[in-house]
Formats: structure tokens, C-alpha cells, sequence
């Protein structure tokens, strides 16, 4: 399916956020703890326990979306499903990233009765690795035909930093689509607002090349810079590469596409968006506690976005990684739960 994308507002805030090369290149690796705790909920009238009776998944299956281009999907889902009318999870990764590093978010929304998809996006992953389509409008395009080969009513998509600013894009885009969407740590980044020079932001933000290096030292790398991560979250940051069989490493994402996606992450403007979203935006930031300026920053950005968007509400994560999902899977489960049992990720009509 195409959608033709809206022509945008030409409105901008003064001021917004743009993040240091770590959050969105693997220049890094930051440490921070997970509580591995994950309380109980309220569904409507019902108090349930997070356990609902067994999850199934992930269970893998290829989409095709546009061109001959398939995405690589897993599929996780309560054994009892429960309730007919709750909607489904669409899960979006960031910039080199895939769709494990939601295993956990995915796994305890299908525990508490959710149907949750994890996708990799073009390039990424497993899917498809096409050399076109890795701006905005096909990435959100990509993301309506999986919505619509599951036919998935109005699900709640929730992205994580790149991805943040996708699902802003396609609330935006296609509201009718989306019951609500949750912009992890992301939603905000105006590269080109801090960078107004291609070059300068290319240079600054190109990735390292990591092509060669041995498996075994990544693996130790990740473990030993996030020693309390849930194992969950540690591979799914080992599925950014490509294990290869002489043992050693490549990302799935190529250095091109790379900056390809940054180019387009440097033009985009979401604070031009906010004030055109009719659904529910849900922002879930996370805060290091290491670089009170650039937290700073990014806290004037959260209440541009706060006061620009329609309906939002904001959830921080202190302190927390840039992969907060995969540091904190039950917090930020729970917090897409609560979201749909207080009614604020309620269905989409014309009248919201």
C-alpha cells in the first residue's frame, strides 16, 4: 500500500533537541542497572497478575511491503488472548539497531495479554537490504503495510530514538492508522537544528567501523558495560551484527544506508509535526545523570514537544540508557499498559 505524505507545516520551535554521536551510533556503550521487576496491572475492571497463562513467540515471519522488499517480523502473543478489544503493539527499532532489542518490552505485553510485533526495518536485521527507500515517507509506508498485512486495528507503534521520530512521523502521516504512538527516547532529535551543515554532522555522527572485529570481544564489550542488563537486552544487542562464521562481526546495516537513514534524520523537522497530531503521543526520554547539559537540552525539547503536541504525556527514565527498552523492559511495558487501561491510548475517531 502507498500513502502519499502530507505536505508539511513550515512552523518550528526555537528550540530542540540534538543528540551527542553516542545515542544513535555505536561510538558507545553506557552502563546503567535494570530492577527486573514488573508489577501488577489493571485491565478495565479486571486486577490480573503479569503472568496470564504463557506467551507464544517469537514466532518469525516474513512481510513483504513494497517492491519485492520483505521485513523480517517476530510475533509474540498471549496463550489466552482475553480480552477481544485490546489492541496490538507495533515495536520499531532505532538507527542500527533490529527488532530483538525488544524481546522484553515484546514479552511482557504478550504475558499481560497484548499481541506485540517487532519489526526489522529495511536494511537492518534480517529483512531485505535494498540501496533506496530509506527516507521518512518509505519507512512509514513500510511500517502501514506490515499494520495492514496483519490487519492490525489501529495498533499503538512505539519507536526508540530514530525510531522515535518514525512513529511521530507516521502519527502525523496517518493518524487514521494508529491508536497512539510512544516515542522512546526519540520523537525530538533535530539534527539539523544544532548541525546545520550536512558535512559537519556527517563527520561528527559517521559510525565507527566495527566490520572484523571478533565476536567473542564485542560480546564481552556489551557484557561488561552493561553487567546488570537482562539477558534479553544483551542479545538483542549482539543481533546488530552479522555473526559471521570466521568469527568475527559486521553490521547488518551498512555504512552507505547508514548515513543514508542520518541524512534523513538530519532533515527531519518533528517539531513542524506536533501541533498536526491528533493521536496520543506517549514520550518516554531517559535521562544518564552524566552530562547535565545535554540533559538539560534534551528537557527543553520534551516540553516543546509537550506543549506543542495535542494529547501526550511524558514518562523519564533516571537514570536510564539511550536503550532504555532493552535496559528497562518492564517499566516501559508497564507504562505502554497502564497507557491503554486509563483509556489514554483510546481508539482514534474524526471527533479526536
Amino acid at each position: 500500500m502507498t500513502t502519499l505524505p502530507r505536505p508539511r507545516s513550515t512552523s518550528s520551535s526555537a528550540s530542540t533537541f540534538s543528540p551527542s554521536p553516542s545515542p544513535i551510533t555505536p561510538r558507545t556503550l553506557p552502563t546503567s542497572h535494570s530492577d527486573g521487576t514488573f508489577p501488577t496491572h489493571v485491565w478495565g475492571n479486571l486486577v490480573e497478575s503479569a503472568h496470564t497463562g504463557g506467551v507464544i513467540g517469537p514466532e518469525e515471519k516474513r512481510i513483504e511491503v513494497a517492491d519485492g522488499v520483505s521485513l523480517r517480523t517476530l510475533h509474540w502473543a498471549p496463550v489466552d488472548p482475553g480480552e477481544a478489544d485490546r489492541p496490538a503493539f507495533l515495536l520499531v527499532h532505532g538507527l542500527a539497531s533490529n527488532a530483538r532489542l525488544w524481546d522484553g518490552v515484546a514479552s511482557q505485553l504478550a504475558n499481560a495479554g497484548f499481541r506485540a510485533i517487532s519489526v526489522d526495518l529495511r536494511g537492518h536485521g534480517q529483512s531485505d537490504k535494498p540501496d533506496h527507500g530509506y527516507d521518512f515517507a518509505t519507512i512509514t509506508n513500510d511500517l502501514l503495510a506490515v499494520i495492514e498485512h496483519e490487519g492490525l486495528d489501529r495498533p499503538v507503534v512505539a519507536g526508540q530514538s530514530w525510531g522515535g521520530n518514525v512513529v511521530i512521523e507516521l502519527a502525523w502521516s496517518a493518524p487514521e492508522r494508529v491508536r497512539g504512538v510512544c516515542a522512546v527516547d526519540g520523537g525530538m532529535i533535530e539534527l539539523g537544528t544544532h548541525m546545520p551543515s550536512w558535512n559537519a554532522c556527517a563527520d561528527a555522527l559517521r559510525p565507527p567501523d566495527l566490520v572484523g572485529m571478533r565476536t567473542s570481544r564485542m560480546e564481552g564489550f556489551i557484557r561488561s558495560a552493561h553487567p546488570n542488563w537482562p539477558e534479553a537486552g544483551i542479545q538483542g544487542a549482539m543481533a546488530n551484527f552479522h555473526q559471521r562464521d570466521d568469527g568475527t562481526i559486521a553490521p547488518w546495516l551498512t555504512l552507505d544506508r547508514h548515513m543514508k537513514i542520518l541524512r534523513s534524520l538530519w532533515e527531519h523537522r518533528p517539531t513542524s509535526l506536533y501541533e498536526e497530531i491528533v493521536v496520543p503521543v506517549m514520550l518516554a526520554p531517559a535521562d544518564t545523570g552524566q552530562n547535565p547539559s545535554w540533559t538539560s537540552d534534551k528537557r527543553e525539547a520534551i516540553e516543546i514537544a509537550e506543549r506543542l503536541l495535542p494529547v501526550s504525556r511524558t514518562h523519564w527514565f533516571a537514570p536510564a540508557d539511550h536503550d532504555l527498552h532493552a535496559q528497562h523492559p518492564d517499566r516501559l511495558a508497564q507504562h505502554l499498559i497502564d497507557a491503554v487501561a486509563d483509556g489514554f491510548f483510546s481508539p482514534y475517531t474524526e471527533d479526536n
